[in-house]
């Protein structure tokens, strides 16, 4: 079931990493900085709204699985929005 979260944690780090080495960034320190976000919001989400949700679709297999993948979901938002602001704080440095 952590499939998806797994791959997107990859996604992630090589994401953040492809977009510091294209704007001449240091891409290791992008690539941890979006690991480390993704990771944090995925286990918040994973502890706080799936363990509260997990009760109502205990006798579903298909909202348990697809409530498990909510987190995975999340967590690539925020390091979407993790980007955008690396990304503008690298704008108004070159300026």
């Amino acid at each position: 079931m952590l499939l998806l979260a797994k791959l997107a944690g990859i996604a992630v780090l090589v994401w953040f990493f492809l977009t510091a080495r294209e704007h001449g960034e240091q891409p290791v320190k992008w690539a941890i900085i979006g690991l480390m976000g993704y990771w944090i919001t995925w286990w918040v989400v994973k502890l706080s709204v799936v363990n509260l949700l997990s009760g109502l679709v205990a006798k579903s297999a298909t909202g348990t699985f697809l409530l498990t993948q909510i987190p995975a979901i999340v967590g690539v938002f925020a390091a979407f929005l993790i980007r955008k602001k690396l990304l503008a704080d690298a704008a108004t440095q070159k300026n």
